[in-house]
């Protein structure tokens, strides 16, 4: 009865981390836009990712399906095509990295997930714009009619650019925020991961301080060339 008892309150605390991670990356969708001609990316998926990391992958996909439904019906303008974008920009990214990563939580796991997940976003996106993009922009207006020839000419100056910057900086965010925020939820009882270590000792003192330095330097790097060589803008709430 009491191990009974056990797993269905760390099941109730994992429901209720999961609902929180799902808050916040709403909250994240509805107070930062990053914005690049009719493109634009918020921070949710490097909540959802974390939440993903520490969790596993599949309430990832549960949470990244909640939000961007919420967000469809509340925030979005662009209807079903935003939706489906939106589901396939966020699952590619935070299902592929935190599957790698939940099998191996140590430093080299989470950069080859993160690795993976970059990767994933970009391929997928590149694919559903060629795809996708043709027929909504078409249905807009006989004005804005678009063939995939036309957006296959957009890819080198606008949609590479503009997702590979996406998702390296919110690669770069999972970085910074994962350790501090695992290990408050470890404190608070509602999360058990705990990374494995990755080297000796003293090895693990200097990955530690290198790891949020590095991402830093990435998320900042990521942002620069966002804004000065893609000139794109930022608007909060």
């Amino acid at each position: 009865m009491p191990s009974v008892t056990y797993r269905s309150e760390k099941k109730t605390r994992t429901l209720v981390a999961v609902g929180l991670f799902a808050a916040l990356a709403y909250v994240c969708c509805l107070l930062f836009h990053f914005r690049l001609s009719f493109l634009t990316f918020d921070l949710k998926d490097a909540v959802m990712t974390i939440g993903a990391m520490l969790f596993g992958p599949l309430y990832g996909l549960a949470t990244t399906l909640i939000v961007c439904l919420i967000e469809m019906f509340t925030a979005s303008t662009t209807g079903l095509y935003g939706l489906v974008m939106n589901i396939l920009s966020s699952v590619s990214f935070v299902c592929v990295g935190s599957a790698i990563y939940v099998r191996r939580r140590t430093l080299s796991g989470a950069v080859i997930g993160m690795g993976a997940s970059v990767v994933a976003m970009v391929a997928v996106m590149m694919a559903a714009n060629l795809l996708i993009t043709p027929y909504y922009m078409t249905s807009l207006s006989p004005e804005s009619a678009m063939t995939a020839a036309d957006v296959a000419k957009m890819i080198p100056t606008l949609l590479l650019p503009f997702n590979l910057t996406k998702a390296v900086f919110n690669a770069a965010l999972v970085f910074l925020l994962y350790k501090p925020i695992s290990t408050a939820l470890r404190h608070a009882g509602f999360s058990s991961a705990a990374s494995a270590p990755d080297a000796a000792p003293a090895a693990q003192k200097r990955f530690r301080l290198a790891v949020p330095i590095v991402a830093a330097v990435v998320a900042a790097a990521a942002l620069l060339y966002f804004f000065f060589i893609l000139s794109g803008s930022f608007s909060f709430a």
